[in-house]
């Protein structure tokens, strides 16, 4: 097909095609934080043309990325030959910023949401979003948590591995679970490369070794210190498939049985996994039934990473060779059965955003996200 004349296929949407909850888009004109919180480091985007940038952080260039993180067009062409009906849009994990100011993340995290409620306004049949959160202070979280939830489009919030030094099974954290689970909010738990340790990146393997030790290191945290007991019924999904988690759990259930937990306990470290949820994106079939095995065939949805060079190719690589029963439960029954799918499309109506968070203007707080 020629450039410049591909057709968006209008009757695709949530109804049809897979939904991909593990996507990543940045707002092409964020905020300028520097001048307000100049010793923190932040996230910026240096366009260099029509379809290309530099995502910066702290000044300094991060990632080479083209039209598709911002440009709903150019994702829905994509799309559409791609057979996805949704995308569920969520920040790049660079942009968590939990070593920043506290008031400068919330600020971020408002100017991307306000972003992310815009494009799933416009395109409400074919994008829903993971808002973004402050987590280093969760009473900001909660109330940002809170914008998101009531607007149309929102399933959740995307999350680190933890914030700071700051562990997600931190009892400080307790009170962002408990009104995640009170929104009904879903919370993809995503690592951020900001996070690996120094012996990990130094041999290359941060993307291969790294994060998935993060995720699972976290998701060990949650279940061995009690986290995942003081907040039974939070939504918690997992990327790329649990991380290391699935590889890890026999080792887990034997510590914890020589600690002195009865084999037959429903503490046993792989039940209380069976709470969690994971995404599909293992790259690797025997990787995929391991989690289906972990988290159970119920809890476990399409994710591809896109748009960057982590997506499987073609975007359904492993997926699509799975029996067709947990093919489809994993496409989109899933998410559309225990995710109050069709109540976060219609929340709240057509209802627009605040004139405050419609005007971009120069920082000094957060972007309301609701009236009022």
């Amino acid at each position: 097909m020629l450039r410049g004349a591909a057709i968006i296929n209008a009757q695709l949407s949530a109804h049809t095609g897979f939904v991909d909850v593990h996507t990543h888009a940045i707002d092409d004109e964020l905020p300028d934080l520097r001048r307000a919180y100049p010793h923190d480091c932040w996230p910026s985007v240096d366009r260099t043309g029509d379809t290309e940038a530099h995502l910066m952080f702290g000044g300094q260039p991060y990632r080479l990325i083209d039209h598709r993180s911002w440009s709903p067009r150019a994702r829905l062409i994509d799309m559409d030959s791609k057979g996805v009906g949704m995308q569920v849009l969520s920040p790049i994990p660079v942009t968590f910023c939990y070593r920043a100011s506290a008031a400068g993340a919330a600020e971020l995290a408002a100017a991307q949401n306000e972003f992310f409620a815009r494009i799933t306004r416009e395109h409400p049949t074919r994008f829903a979003a993971l808002g973004a959160v402050g987590l280093q202070d969760p009473d900001l979280a909660v109330d940002e948590m809170r914008r998101c939830m009531r607007q149309p489009g929102f399933l959740g919030v995307e999350i680190g591995t933890r914030v700071g030094e700051t562990e997600l099974a931190d009892p400080s954290l307790d009170r962002f679970f408990g009104v995640a689970h009170e929104l009904g909010a879903l919370l993809l738990v995503h690592p951020s490369d900001q996070d690996l340790p120094a012996r990990v990146t130094e041999l290359g393997l941060g993307f291969g070794a790294g994060m998935p030790t993060e995720t699972a290191l976290a998701a060990a945290a949650l279940i061995a210190n009690g986290a995942l007991k003081r907040r039974p019924e939070v939504r918690i999904c997992l990327a790329h498939g649990g991380g290391a988690l699935p590889a890890m759990i026999g080792r887990l259930d034997k510590g914890a049985i020589i600690a002195g937990m009865p084999a037959d306990s429903p503490d046993l470290p792989s039940r209380l996994a069976r709470r969690l949820w994971c995404d599909s994106l293992t790259y690797n079939r025997d990787a995929l039934h391991a989690a289906v095995d972990v988290f159970g065939r119920d809890h476990v949805v399409f994710g591809s990473d896109y748009p960057f060079p982590a997506m499987p190719d073609p975007i359904d690589d492993i997926v699509a060779t799975l029996p067709a029963d947990l093919q489809r439960r994993i496409y989109r029954t899933n998410v559309e059965e225990h995710h109050d799918f069709e109540g976060a499309l219609l929340r709240s109506g057509p209802d627009p955003l605040s004139a405050a968070g419609r005007h971009r203007r120069a920082h000094g707080g957060p972007i309301a996200l609701d009236a009022g």
